[in-house]
Parts: C-alpha cells; structure tokens; sequence
C-alpha cells in the first residue's frame, strides 16, 4: 500500500503507541483522585502539556494555557463559541471563506446566537488583506483565519492578518485553526500573533480522539473564554469530564518526537511535493491547484471529465490511498468550501482528489 492521505489522518509512531501501551499498564489513574496513584497520573499530564508548549515554543506560558480536549474539532469549538458566550453583548466575528468545517459550522452557531458574521476571501489559497482590514471594526469580538487549508495546501499569512487586527482593535481575540500546519510548517505562539491556536495528535503520528487548545494568559485574565462542556471542572474549568491520559500522553510523545526531525520530515515532503507536482504537470488533462505559498505535505489535483470518486477508488484497487477531500466532510455532497473559495467550479472540485 501506498499511503497519501496523512492529511486525514497518520499512522500512530512507535513512541505514541509505547506512551499509550504504559499508560493503560502503570498509570490508569484517575488524574483527579488526590491519592497517589492519581497525582502520578496529574503530573504525567502536566509534564505532556509542557512537552507540547515546548513544541510552540512558550517557555514562559503556566501548563493552564494548554487545554486538552477529545479532538481538533472540540478545541475549535471551544475557542470559537467559548469567547463568543463570554461575551455580554454581541458584535461582529470573522473568518476565512475555505476554512475548515468545525470553524465554518461554529460561526454559524455563533451568527444563530446573534453575532454578526463577514468571511474574508481566499480565492487562490490568498487572503484578502484589503478585506480583512475592511472588515475588522470597533466591536469585532473575534477572527478565525486557518494557518494551512487541509484541501488546497495553501499557507495563509495569518501573521499579517492577525497584526492588521490587532492593530485596528487591540481587543479583538485571534484565533487560528493550526492542525494542519502542525509540524508541517514553521511557526511560534509569538511569530503568529494568535490568542488561540487549535492543535490535534492525530496529524502528527498521534492519537484519534485528542487536541487541544493553547490559550494566551490575557485571554484567562480577562476571562474571556467560556466553557461549552460542563461537569466536574477539570483542565481549568474550561473542559470537564476525565482527563485520557493515555491519548495525552501519545500526543506528547509523538509531538516530541516530530519535533526533534520537523527539519528533516519538512525537506522531505517538499521534495516529494514538488516532484509529484512536476509529474502530474505533463500529463494532459491534469492541472495541480497551486497556492502562491503552500504548505508541503498537500497537493490538490484536478482531473478532467473524472470524477473524484471514481478516481479515489481506481487509485484503492491499485493499493493507493488518496481524498476526495476532508475526511471530515467526507459524507457531505455539496461543493467543498474550500475548493470554492480558491476558485473552482463546481464540476472542478467534483473532479478534484488531495494527495
């Protein structure tokens, strides 16, 4: 088999599945019982929260600014909805046109909840600054621009968005949905600018059923951030119910772990994206969708008069595994968000697979 679909999801690194395995074997405790059992178990998930804000390189940020949640898609949420219902009167939000759908479908909950949304263009995998400098106003509560598209590849410049924002309306909260960009691409909690930024274990040779949220100590001092699960307080109020050490502490380790080559795994995916994209180039009929900036580990492939789908599975019955697009939206039968709003038609994106 040949794998091309990391972008859905990786395969779980040997240190990941070690971290795990000891976990459920010596230390299945409960991190909330206050024996000793369950303060070993504490101390292991503190020491994994410091191990990933090591990777975002926040030395100086308290193990409360990271928040562990059951996915990517939880963590958005949280950010998202949980600085919006911390809100006492509504204002503006603003977000990408091709974002992700936990970020799309959040937005929209938060417009039903009476928040006024604008969506920046992307057209081309490039955000419309002009726009976006348009757009941010005196009572903007809250922007969610994406770091990398998981379909199109395209690396956003947040970096200067979040900065137009921040100079426009300092109070205004950035949010950037990294899950994609992750170990793909270089970045810091101080290089972005953001107040929130989304992480998930399972792009990184990780776990399923992990994320988490790093939050800046303004935005807990201000108490700007709502909680939208309730129960027994844990991770700082802000994400009730046990914590999974076991997933949390593959994270970490696989984090660790990614961190130490991102270098190495970095080149190398470049060179394997530029060369797939050089050979796809000569064949007739087939046109990569290439962003100005991309990250290196997607490539968008449209395919004339094929249509993905049938692409997807020739590609199986031949042992390589491609998308149609998101996993995570896999089921839906409407144009992809993201694929539109780079540019393409609706018969383009019906025809289009991410390696």
């Amino acid at each position: 088999m040949i794998y091309f679909d990391n972008a859905a999801t990786t395969k779980p690194s040997d240190a990941a599945v070690r971290a795990m395995t000891d976990a459920l074997t010596t230390a299945w405790g409960n991190p909330s019982s206050r024996h000793g059992m369950g303060r070993d178990a504490r101390k292991l998930v503190e020491a994994a929260k410091m191990t990933i804000l090591k990777t975002l390189d926040a030395p100086r940020a308290s193990a409360s600014q990271l928040i562990f949640t059951g996915s990517g898609t939880e963590a958005t949420n949280l950010a998202i909805l949980g600085v919006c219902r911390s809100k006492t009167r509504r204002g503006r939000i603003i977000v990408g046109d091709g974002e992700h759908s936990s970020v799309g479908e959040c937005m929209l909950e938060a417009e039903k909840e009476g928040f006024e949304l604008v969506k920046i263009p992307t057209v081309g995998g490039r955000l419309d600054l002009e726009a976006l400098e348009g757009a941010v106003t005196s009572d903007t509560v809250l922007v969610s621009l994406m770091l990398v598209n998981n379909e199109t590849g395209a690396r956003y410049d947040v970096e200067r968005a979040f900065a137009t924002v921040k100079r426009k309306n300092p109070n205004a909260i950035c949010h950037t949905d990294a899950v994609q960009a992750y170990m793909k691409v270089p970045f810091t909690v101080k290089s972005l600018g953001a107040d929130l930024i989304t992480l998930s274990a399972h792009k990184i040779g990780g776990p399923k059923g992990i994320g988490a949220l790093y939050v800046d100590a303004s935005v807990i001092k201000r108490r700007e951030l709502s909680a939208v699960i309730y129960g027994g307080g844990q991770e700082s109020g802000y994400r009730s119910g046990t914590e999974n050490v076991p997933a949390i502490l593959g994270f970490a380790a696989a984090a660790e772990e990614f961190f130490a080559s991102r270098a190495e795994r970095t080149q190398k995916m470049s060179d394997l994206r530029g060369y797939i994209v050089e050979k796809l180039s000569e064949i007739d009929g087939v046109r990569c969708n290439l962003p100005d900036v991309a990250a290196p580990h997607i490539v968008s492939v449209t395919v004339d008069r094929i249509k993905s789908e049938t692409m997807l599975h020739f590609l199986w019955e031949r042992g390589i595994a491609v998308s149609s697009g998101s996993a995570c939206s896999s089921h839906s039968k409407s144009l992809s968000a993201a694929l539109g709003a780079f540019g393409l038609s609706a018969s383009e994106a019906d025809t289009t697979v991410r390696i």
